[in-house]
Order: structure tokens, then C-alpha cells, then sequence
């Protein structure tokens, strides 16, 4: 992908995410609560900070699931049956997922203790 123009990289991305967005119920979850964010952010109208640290919250919650996503997809198709080292990856990646997660509930809760 190196040296390649701008529009190419994009639809790269782009095409990654499509494939995120198909194949996994975790990623429709995390898009389906953090449109729940955005309409509850329009619903309150709140200052413009809290629209950008709720923006924020869901932004890396998504991208921890995408990373997730990536990193057990590739090492299904690199070491398919089951082994202790892979089986810890997925599961320190699952851990950031569930981490990201509870930031974002913290900040749910601080949003509507304000």
C-alpha cells in the first residue's frame, strides 16, 4: 500500500471497514450504541465538549473493536486450530475491547450525572 495515491488508500480503508461491518456482530453492535450516542447528543443538546469527548469515547471504542476484528481474523487464518499463544492474543485484544468499553459506560454515566 506504500506510495500508492490517496483515493486508493482510502477505498482500502473503506473496503475494511465494509468487511468489519459484514462479517462482525461486535462492530454492528459498538455502530448501533454509538448512534445511540449521537441521538442522545441530540436529543439533550449538550455543551460542545460533551459531544467531543462522546465522539472521542465511541471513535476509540470502535477502533478497539476493529483492531480486534483484525488481529483475531488474521491469526484464524494464519494459525487456524487452536493454541494457547493465540488463543491469549485474541484475548488481550478482547480485553482493550472490554476496557474501551467501560471508559465509554464511565463516560455515559458522568454525562448524565453533570
Amino acid at each position: 500500500m506504500k506510495g500508492q495515491a490517496f483515493n486508493k488508500r482510502l477505498r482500502f480503508a473503506l473496503q475494511g471497514l465494509y468487511v468489519a461491518f459484514c462479517r462482525e456482530h461486535s462492530v454492528r453492535a459498538h455502530l448501533l450504541a454509538g448512534s445511540g450516542v449521537i441521538l442522545v447528543l441530540l436529543m439533550t443538546r449538550p455543551p460542545a465538549i460533551w459531544w467531543a469527548i462522546a465522539i472521542l469515547t465511541v471513535g476509540v471504542v470502535l477502533m478497539a473493536e476493529l483492531l480486534n476484528a483484525a488481529l483475531e481474523t488474521l491469526a484464524d487464518h494464519l494459525h487456524p486450530e487452536q493454541h494457547p499463544e493465540i488463543g491469549a492474543a485474541k484475548d488481550i485484544a478482547a480485553g482493550a475491547v472490554l476496557i474501551a468499553a467501560i471508559a465509554a459506560a464511565m463516560v455515559a454515566v458522568a454525562f448524565w450525572l453533570r
